[in-house]
């Protein structure tokens, strides 16, 4: 086994002694640092490698810290003034998850740089911890990369904001295959704009 293999192993038992007292100290120091900040290398090597990440120019490895918890109803005073079935303001969950979330902010602080992906880090009771992967697609070592210039593409503009990047299809139902996503493809509002067309053929 290989030196990655050994990490990836290590990150797979959380509750183990090394990790629970390596995850106290990042967390701590993560919560001192700012919200959405640079960072110097990838804190999990292994997972960054294989989201996508390779140690040279052109990549960039961004984290940042997202609230914990549920989303509130901003309704004033907490009055709905609708039917009943609309009175619920606090047990309310936000569609998309955190690390989607997490991608978006830092899609829209680096608007030059096109988001590959992200992985979890750490949380506490308040914030969960996420390091999102980019790439500048105007950077040669990018440009010149049979594997990784498909980004440069100009529909890759903020993948994360369209959900295209994998937190963002997991969020869309899209990682079950087969009878699990009937109405899920190409995605909820086509498939069902396609069911409510009448289309007839113009010869019969």
């Amino acid at each position: 086994m290989g030196a990655y293999k050994y990490l990836e192993e290590l990150w797979k038992k959380k509750q183990s002694d090394v990790l629970r007292f390596i995850l106290r100290i990042r967390t701590w120091e993560y919560r001192q640092l700012p919200t959405i900040h640079r960072a110097t290398r990838p804190s999990r090597p292994d997972k960054a490698r294989r989201l996508g990440y390779k140690a040279k120019q052109g990549y960039v490895i961004y984290r940042i810290k997202v609230r914990r918890g549920g989303r509130k109803r901003p309704n004033s005073k907490g009055i709905v003034y609708g039917k009943p079935v609309h009175h619920g303001i606090n047990q309310l969950k936000f569609q998309r998850n955190l690390r989607s979330v997490a991608e978006e902010r830092v899609g829209r602080k680096c608007g030059n740089l096109r988001v590959l992906n992200s992985y979890w880090v750490g949380q506490d009771a308040t914030y969960k911890f996420f390091e999102v992967i980019l790439a500048d697609p105007s950077h040669k070592t990018i440009r010149r990369d049979p594997r990784i210039n498909w980004i440069c593409n100009a529909t890759m503009k903020h993948r994360e904001l369209r959900g295209l990047t994998a937190a963002g299809r997991q969020h869309r139902g899209l990682g079950a295959k087969g009878n699990h996503d009937n109405k899920n493809r190409p995605s909820r509002r086509a498939n069902w704009k396609r069911r409510q067309q009448l289309s007839l053929r113009r010869y019969r």
